[in-house]
C-alpha cells in the first residue's frame, strides 16, 4: 500500500473545501516524491552506491515481487527502464500521480468524489470529502505527536514531515501562530535530518537515504 502518499493526500484533503490544500504545481511533485518514498520503504528502490556502475545521484531498483498497488506500480516501472535521478523521476510521474492516489482512496472507501463543475473542453473540478475520519485522524495525531510532543515518529509520519518541510508546505495541514511555527520548523528540520531512524532496520535506513535524495529534488 502507498501509505505515505495516501496519508499525505488525506491530510491535505482534511479541510472545509475537501480539496487539496496546495495548488497543483506544488501538490503534484510532492505526491510523486511520496510514491518514491513508499517504494523506498518497501526496499524496492534506493540511491546508487559509490561502487555501483551508475552515477551516485541515480535511483536504482532492487529485486522483489511485482507490486500489487496501482499507485506505486508506474513509478517502479519507470525506474526499471533505467536508473534516473529523483528529480527526473518526479518530473515524469507528477502529472498522473494525484489521480492514481485519489482513485485508490476512492476504491478503498476513504473519500467520496463530488463534481463541482462539468466542462466539455477543460478538466472538471471536484471535491473529495472524507468518508471516514479514522485514518486521517490517526495520521494527524501521529504528525502532531512527532512535531509537538517530541515523540519519535513512525517511518510514514517522518516521511510526510520531511516532504512537507522540504516544500515549505506544512502550512497546508497546520494553522499556527508565529511562535508555533518557529517550534514546528525546528522540529521538522530535526526529523528530516533522520534522527528518527532505527539503524538496525534496513527499511528505515533505506527510507531515510532516499528521502534525502527526494528532498533535494523537491527543494
Amino acid at each position: 500500500m502507498a501509505r505515505i502518499a495516501e496519508d499525505l493526500l488525506l491530510l491535505l484533503l482534511d479541510n472545509a473545501a475537501a480539496q487539496p490544500g496546495l495548488q497543483p504545481a506544488r501538490l503534484q511533485p510532492l505526491l510523486a516524491g511520496a510514491v518514491l518514498l513508499d517504494l523506498a520503504y518497501d526496499c524496492r528502490i534506493r540511491p546508487a552506491l559509490p561502487e555501483e556502475p551508475v552515477p551516485a545521484d541515480r535511483l536504482v531498483v532492487l529485486m522483489g515481487p511485482a507490486p500489487l498497488d496501482p499507485v506505486v506500480r508506474p513509478a517502479l516501472t519507470l525506474l526499471q527502464e533505467a536508473p534516473i535521478t529523483a528529480g527526473a523521476a518526479i518530473a515524469k510521474l507528477r502529472k498522473r500521480t494525484e489521480d492514481h492516489v485519489l482513485d485508490q482512496l476512492l476504491r478503498a472507501g476513504q473519500i467520496h468524489q463530488i463534481a463541482l463543475s462539468q466542462n466539455r473542453f477543460r478538466r472538471n473540478s471536484y471535491a473529495w470529502p472524507l468518508a471516514s475520519r479514522t485514518r486521517v485522524d490517526q495520521a494527524r495525531s501521529a504528525l502532531l505527536a512527532a512535531l509537538f510532543d517530541g515523540h519519535r515518529p513512525d517511518p510514514t509520519t517522518a516521511a510526510i514531515v520531511s516532504l512537507l518541510h522540504a516544500t515549505q508546505a506544512l502550512g497546508a495541514v497546520l494553522s499556527l501562530n508565529d511562535r508555533g511555527w518557529q517550534w514546528v520548523v525546528s522540529r521538522a528540520s530535526e526529523i528530516a535530518s533522520g534522527t528518527w531512524v532505527d539503524d538496525e532496520k534496513m527499511a528505515d535506513v533505506n527510507l531515510a537515504v532516499t528521502t534525502a535524495a527526494v528532498r533535494a529534488a523537491l527543494a
